[in-house]
């Protein structure tokens, strides 16, 4: 069985859990998002596999 997560899924869900639970990280957690989403863009999924 061969099993894969992927990280945008669980950056999200991070995400959304914080902000629900601390509002004024509202604008730090949005920066980081997209820096991520970013970079797995640019240098692709495969690197980042668990």
């Amino acid at each position: 069985m061969n099993a894969s997560i992927s990280i945008g899924p669980i950056v999200s869900l991070t995400a959304g859990i914080l902000i629900l639970l601390i509002p004024r990280l509202l604008n730090y957690i949005v920066a980081v998002y997209l820096i991520v989403i970013g970079l797995i863009g640019l240098f692709g999924v495969g690197t980042l596999r668990l």
